[in-house]
């Protein structure tokens, strides 16, 4: 989750605080010229102007000593009319320290501390340009709202430059108080598309400042032999390099990790991502625009062209309705993750395989195996039931449909450029000869490769046509023309079978390489040839196979059912022994429980919800055995919920013999389920006829945001930690392969981590090897893999995480740092579940200083925001839980009850604290974690939301939460003994927040404002609401659901 880096309000050295005057940086330079080719000199105000051609910035230093450290403070002349003055990056340069490594690590911009004066430049420029071009068109359309919004945007300067001042604040909540709603409408949408932007600028620097580095690289080195890939540590040649040279690691031992190692990415519908798909590709083209650009042989005409572009796609986001007015679909939500992989993915995969092809024949002087793919992808987008009424199974099956078409459309129009590429009519091997004989019917006499290829687009053709079939059967579904797109007769499709499996398209082309290869042809056959191949070996015949999850009392409910039908009790309410037992008995019986059809036509008077549950069975069992990958079982805390599932998918016919058995995942989410879960496992694998079903593997899922939300941040964290280690132990005692599937969210709250490459690294000895799966979400999709060089770039540090972690000496924590952990653990979590759990006033308190009751009417997801309408806190999600508390700043569910357990103990303990911090890679990890979020924490706005929404008597409770994140900010502070504090307002400042700040203040200041009037008004349904008062609200809600993206947009993560 990467941010713009910018300098801080408050930059600090070792022993010099530098408090710079943002307003340097953030200005409104309304009467100073730009680059011609961006903005005419009549041009109205940049929305963001960070840099400048102009120097006239005065910078006095006023030094004063304390008993610290010197602190030098900016003041800026500015002239009383609308000239503000601004610095340009180089003016800072001697302000601003900065420096690298030989290997550098590929920092996320969220964790840089600071602008880097050279570096950074471009992007200054990129989003003064962006912010030009939006000033013109909302100048343009609406004087009064470009009005509102420099006046906000320069409070919100204001405060960024003097965090202790508390007038600017003070007059943007008048402001607010004052806006009207169709002006709030419109300033609302101007922050959120000028925040958008900045975003889009970032994407593009990212991988500007990779390239950079590699420039550098390649100047230096004389050999020639440089490689494709980046030399940076979380890059797979740094890590190459550092592993070779700097660990003494055996060549050919590195690379059949390489190899060998799996990691597999699941793609989920975690309702996070704010923008709607249309938005968002519109913004993907400003970044590969930015890109165009730079290119050094750009005609002046082109370059034109270029900006005229991105002045048109600005326009059209401002002209366009950036609120979902529907719910999606589940197959909506599906098409979406499709269409990042047919639109990236499909290209980034070969691409940088090619990429670290080359980089093992530089390195190591070995070529990577065509077939091998250390990366693969899954999906939950339309198998995940778990609190999603609308994901049927008849949804399910519809989608995996989906992904069979289009898999098969887009390997018949790869074959198509393949037929067109391989006229090749002379040397063959044996193998392609034989191949080229045993197709029936071709026109293609001589040329053998296109008479293979031929004949399988008529398969895929076909395959193609059943798709269709079934598609346009189905009631819910699109219907469908057909749409080949071929060259070439492809008539006589009817007389082939369809490719069903990967290996059916996998073994003829394995046929084709190896000829070519072994005749001559290897740079044809490392051409398109091993693209397609490498296509097949990650994305197989369904695209991604589609996991299942469900919630374990569905299962429960199901059996009990059926065992209540054979008249044998009530499954449900048996003990866990007697439930193992008859498990485990039905599974060794011949015998099945019921007819299948008497579950179709419900002869067995079945709960509606019980069918829908034994039906999802149905259609897996009908389904290929590609189609589909784990069965994932949330709320899992027993042997028997695993067995269960056994038991049901014997029941359909899904047996290991026919190969259509799903692995069973437990997911362990919950504190006591990860406490319990090495038990569990033990008496799983205890049962005889489960461990001959799994060919000694098995797959657990670990729950990173449900445990946070019930324990805490430090309790969850060390109660994953110390369930991996023992996991891990009881399945090495039964001779079990052990993969664990790591839940995680974008956001700290729910386990995410911005430095993906030191994150992996950091995970508990020994539970990875070499095996890593886990879930993107949401708008960290879009952020790991928008574009195809971004998502190379992710692809790359997954690799290079993954194959370093299989090396790296791994840090055993002291029986010292355990005790202590635990320690600390038990305490967080007692005053976590304090203030969550146990004060009464926490959920009234958290419904009114948040906009959780609001967030519903994003549309952004098609489950509902709980699982239990009617719960409290504990029933809802993670995602709306974390959500709220970032809308509103406090970022609560990160942080509370850290604080507790890291400042409690004696003295002996903060000093094992430190060492730990210093020495333990996973502790550090978290702490530094902790310290970002908090970073991003702001009393003012926080206590302005109390003031505007939440009842008298509930505000003591808010002025205790602050109180509470004073405690964590020093003892955050004193355990990795930084001394980054910035005032009151903002301590442990990260720069990439710095260049934000001044929009989201603005953002939350209105949006607190919105709900109050909003929550005064009558409900929907209330007689005093009138015709005009509706008018008025629905104006006031669509300028509410803009503040909450925009903030979003600001704090670059949501969920």
């Amino acid at each position: 989750s990467n941010q713009l880096p910018t300098c801080c309000s408050c930059i600090v050295t070792s022993s010099t605080t530098m408090r710079l005057n943002i307003s340097l940086l953030l200005a409104a330079a309304a009467s100073l010229p730009s680059s011609a080719s961006a903005r005419g000199p009549s041009s109205p105000t940049p929305l963001v102007s960070l840099a400048s051609a102009s120097k006239r910035a005065f910078i006095t230093k006023q030094t004063s000593s304390t008993a610290d450290d010197d602190v030098v403070s900016t003041t800026t002349a500015a002239a009383s009319d609308a000239t503000t003055l601004a610095a340009t990056a180089e003016d800072l340069a001697t302000l601003i320290p900065h420096g690298g490594n030989n290997i550098p690590e590929s920092q996320p911009l969220s964790q840089e501390p600071q602008l880097d004066p050279v570096a950074d430049a471009p992007l200054i420029s990129d989003i003064e340009m962006l912010s030009s071009t939006l000033a013109a068109v909302v100048k343009k359309e609406n004087p009064a709202v470009y009005e509102l919004y420099t006046r906000f945007r320069k409070l919100g300067m204001d405060r960024a430059a003097n965090p202790d001042d508390v007038e600017s604040f003070n007059q943007m909540t008048k402001l607010a108080f004052d806006i009207s709603p169709d002006d709030a409408l419109g300033v609302m949408k101007t922050f959120s598309i000028a925040l958008n932007l900045v975003n889009a600028a970032e994407v593009h620097h990212r991988m500007r400042l990779v390239r950079e580095n590699d420039k550098e690289e390649m100047a230096e080195d004389s050999s020639n032999r440089v490689g494709p890939l980046p030399m940076i540590e979380d890059s797979i040649r740094g890590t190459m390099e550092i592993l070779l040279k700097d660990d003494g690691v055996d060549p050919e031992a590195l690379f059949q990790k390489l190899i060998t190692q799996k990691c597999e990415i699941v793609l989920t519908a975690h309702p996070t991502e704010v923008n709607r798909k249309t938005i968002l590709r519109k913004y993907r083209k400003i970044s590969e625009l930015l890109a165009y650009l730079e290119r050094p042989d750009i005609h002046p005409f082109e370059r034109a062209e270029a900006l005229n572009e991105i002045r048109g796609i600005v326009a059209a986001i401002w002209g366009s309705d950036e609120i979902r007015r529907t719910k999606p679909t589940v197959q909506k939500e599906a098409a979406g993750g499709n269409a990042v992989i047919e639109s990236v993915l499909w290209d980034a995969i070969p691409s940088y395989l090619r990429k670290l092809d080359a980089q093992c024949r530089v390195t190591l002087g070995r070529k990577l195996p065509v077939e091998t793919a250390p990366i693969k992808f899954a999906s939950w987008i339309g198998g995940d039931r778990d609190g999603n009424p609308n994901c049927t199974p008849e949804v399910t099956l519809e989608v995996v449909t989906h992904q069979r078409l289009r898999a098969a459309k887009l390997f018949l129009n790869e074959l198509n450029v393949l037929y067109s590429e391989l006229a090749i009519s002379s040397r063959f091997s044996k193998e392609l000869e034989d191949l080229a004989a045993s197709v029936v019917e071709s026109d293609d006499k001589i040329e053998k490769y296109r008479r293979v290829i031929g004949h399988l687009r008529k398969r895929l053709v076909r395959t193609v046509k059943e798709c269709e079939a079934k598609l346009n059967h189905m009631d819910s579904s699109v219907h469908f023309t057909s749409a080949e797109h071929t060259r070439g007769a492809l008539s006589g499709w009817e007389d082939v079978e369809p490719i069903v499996k990967a290996e059916e398209l996998l073994s003829p082309l394995r046929v084709i390489y190896d000829s070519l290869v072994e005749t001559g042809f290897e740079l044809v056959a490392d051409g398109h040839v091993s693209d397609i191949i490498r296509r097949v070996a990650v994305f197989g015949l369904t695209l991604v196979p589609l996991d299942i999850r469900e919630e374990s009392t569905r299962h429960t409910l199901a059996l009990d059912a059926i065992t209540r039908h054979l008249g044998i009790g009530s499954y449900k309410e048996w003990d866990e022994n007697a439930r193992l037992n008859w498990l485990q008995s039905e599974m060794n019986s011949r015998r099945p429980l019921f007819r299948i059809r008497d579950v179709v036509t419900n002869a067995m008077g079945l709960d509606l919800d019980i069918r829908k549950t034994l039906m999802v069975y149905k259609v897996a069992g009908e389904l290929e055995p590609e189609s589909l990958g784990a069965y994932v079982i949330s709320q899992a805390n027993t042997a028997s919920d695993v067995l269960a599932v056994m038991l049901l998918q014997k029941q359909f016919g899904m047996t290991k013999e026919n190969g259509k058995l799903m692995r069973v995942v437990p997911l362990f989410e919950t504190l006591d389920d990860l406490t319990n879960s090495p038990e569990q496992l033990e008496a799983l694998f205890g049962v005889n006829s489960y461990i001959g079903s799994i060919n000694g593997k098995q797959e657990v899922m670990v729950g990173y945001s449900d445990s946070a939300k019930d324990a805490g941040r430090l309790a969850a964290c060390w109660a994953q930690y110390t369930a991996q280690e023992a996991m891990s132990k009881v399945a090495h005692k039964h001779g079990i392969e052990i993969t664990y599937f790591h839940g995680k969210g974008g956001t700290v709250g729910r386990g995410g981590n911005p430095a993906l490459y030191r994150a992996i690294l950091a995970h508990p000895p020994h539970t990875i090897n070499g095996r890593f799966r886990v879930t993107e979400q949401g708008e960290m999709i879009r952020q790991n893999f928008g574009s195809s060089e971004i998502a190379q770039r992710s692809l790359d540090i997954y690799t290079a995480a993954l194959l370093r972690e299989s090396f790296v000496k791994q840090v055993e924590p002291k029986q010292e740092w355990r005790d202590e952990m635990q320690r600390v653990s038990e305490v967080s979590c007692a005053a976590y579940r304090h203030t969550v759990r146990d004060d009464p006033r926490f959920v009234p308190y958290f419904r009114q200083a948040t906009p959780e009751l609001e967030l519903g009417r994003l549309n952004i997801g098609s489950r509902p925001a709980k699982r239990n309408p009617k719960g409290g806190v504990e029933s809802l999600r993670a995602i709306p839980w974390t959500f709220a508390w970032a809308q509103t700043r406090m970022h609560l569910s990160a942080w509370l009850g850290v604080g507790a357990g890291l400042s409690s103990g004696t003295e002996e303990d903060k000093r094992v604290l430190r060492e730990m911090y210093e020495e333990w890679p996973w502790f550090r990890e978290i702490i530094s974690l902790i310290s970002m979020l908090v970073s991003k924490t702001d009393f003012s706005i926080t206590k302005n939301y109390d003031e505007l929404l939440v009842d008298p008597s509930l505000m003591s409770l808010g002025d205790e939460v602050r109180n509470k994140l004073v405690e964590t900010r020093q003892a955050v502070i004193d355990v990795s003994g930084t001394q980054d504090i910035g005032g009151p307002h903002i301590q442990l400042m990260r720069a990439s927040s710095t260049i934000r700040n001044p929009y989201v203040d603005s953002i939350n200041v209105v949006q607190a404002e919105l709900l109050r009037v909003l929550r005064s008004m009558p409900e929907d349904d209330s007689p005093d609401l009138t015709p005009e008062l509706q008018k008025v609200k629905n104006t006031r809600i669509d300028a509410l659901l803009l503040s909450i993206k925009g903030i979003a947009q600001g704090m670059k993560n949501s969920g």
